[in-house]
């Protein structure tokens, strides 16, 4: 029998809210029940809201694009996240998140992505090589590495700068440390508070927050310098800090700036992280796979117009982003009342969408828990890719740097299996759990050696 991908066990039967909490906190999966998997749509109900779980497409088109402004994104989403991210585009809604997006979208069109390779190639060429000095068949945790990589990519293709500057790398390591700090529920997200109570984050959270937004701050206001000299470099950074709203004429401040940063380098770093450490994985769980994008990326140069050739390394990175979505799920909230497959939906009431119960729903994917990048070639996986696949979400709020993602992602995989032999560690599996990002419990360890 083929081993399947690990995923988490669901929670045995009903639990109270209090234990649903404690759940949730430890991991996001684990807490939901295992009929998910098969749910067209699920009622959650607490003394203080309801949740409807949508795993129904038409219901998933509804709220992202067919009617995305009737659903804009809870607010309960970014009370875990204020400290850092300010009032991002990942957590504004309405007017404001419309003119940031404006603002922002040109940097990450398709010119530009062609632009950022070469920065991506280096990125890359950095990454084979520290791996390079732990590749001696002992257990290595790779998600560290790979969030190092990922980060890498930001800065170079941000602002023109590597990793190993001493900003940066500030940036890094006080992220770490951050991630450690701020825990995925606060109180915020589970009582409706009025603005003016406090959240209670704790003094880590605000801490590592406060210090990494400092640091963006110097970054920024430096660029913002150069660009008034004309000394500014071509990079995402000078674009978006040089484009205006061509509806009010005005860009962003240095404030805004900051807050868009943050949220670059939390999911652009983040969820990169996540994606490339998750697909090592399956490839060293599935060698047969890993040998054929080894075979395919012998040939690869810095040339980007040989990413598109690159089938087989896209379809198993997008086959990795289908079993373990960075994001695992999504929250918007309701502007009026609904009605949802013949069910009443209050005014106020959470949308939880679901990557993650959705890209693995037994009755939509054929064999939905087993690794098969040769499904999208099939009839069953072309049409779930247009049901059933959303890993950068859909609609008018689709992640900015989707593209982006999906040049960078197979690019790496591609660098450093090329390099690389990656084998599991029997004594230490992977466990998939979520908290912002789906990351392995323990992390995730594999054997790296030279590829001969």
């Amino acid at each position: 029998m083929t081993a399947q991908p690990p995923k988490p066990l669901a929670r045995p039967g009903k639990v109270s809210l209090r234990e649903y909490a404690r759940l949730f906190r430890a991991d996001i999966l684990s807490a939901q029940p295992g009929h998910l998997y098969r749910a067209w749509m699920a009622e959650f109900r607490t003394p203080f809201f309801r949740s409807y779980l949508c795993n129904d497409p038409k219901l998933v088109d509804l709220v992202l694009k067919e009617r995305p402004d009737d659903f804009p994104k809870s607010a309960r989403i970014r009370e875990g996240l204020a400290p850092l991210l300010g009032n991002s585009v990942f957590v504004t809604n309405g007017e404001t998140w419309k003119r940031q997006r404006r603002i922002i979208n040109p940097a990450f069109e398709g010119g530009r992505l062609r632009d950022t390779f070469a920065a991506m190639w280096a990125a890359g060429e950095a990454a084979v090589a520290r791996l390079g000095r732990v590749a001696d068949g002992t257990p290595v945790e790779v998600e560290f590495h790979t969030s190092h990589a990922a980060a890498d990519v930001i800065f170079r293709t941000l602002f023109s700068i590597p990793i190993e500057d001493e900003v940066a790398s500030q940036v890094f390591d006080k992220f770490r440390a951050h991630q450690r700090a701020q825990p995925v529920l606060n109180l915020g997200a589970v009582l409706p508070l009025p603005r003016w109570f406090p959240r209670f984050h704790s003094r880590e959270t605000k801490r590592t927050a406060r210090e990494i937004r400092a640091l963006i701050t110097r970054l920024t206001a430096d660029r913002m310098a150069e660009i008034r000299a004309g000394t500014a470099p071509d990079d995402l950074a000078t674009k978006i800090m040089t484009t205006v709203d061509p509806v009010t004429g005005a860009g962003f401040d240095t404030e805004e700036m900051v807050d868009q940063v943050a949220i670059f380098f939390l999911a652009g770093h983040e969820t990169s992280a996540s994606a490339l450490a998750w697909t090592l994985y399956l490839l060293a769980m599935f060698p047969d796979w890993q040998d054929r994008v080894a075979e395919e990326a012998a040939g690869l140069t810095n040339d980007f117009g040989e990413v598109g050739r690159m089938r087989v390394t896209r379809d198993v990175f997008r086959e990795s982003l289908r079993l373990y979505p960075p994001v695992p799920m999504m929250v918007r909230e309701t502007t009026c009342p609904e009605r949802f497959r013949d069910r009443d939906v209050p005014k106020g009431a959470q949308v939880v969408l679901s990557p993650w119960h959705l890209q693995r729903h037994e009755r939509l994917w054929e064999r939905p828990d087993d690794f098969d990048p040769g499904r999208f070639a099939t009839e069953n996986g072309k049409q779930c890719l247009r049901d059933a696949y959303m890993p950068f979400s859909a609609g008018q709020r689709v992640c900015t740097g989707a593209g982006f993602a999906m040049i960078e992602g197979p690019l790496l995989l591609a660098m450093l299996v090329r390099a690389y032999r990656f084998e599991l560690v029997p004594e230490r599996p992977a466990v998939p759990v979520a908290h912002l990002t789906v990351r392995g419990k323990d992390g995730i360890w594999l054997k790296v050696t030279p590829r001969d």
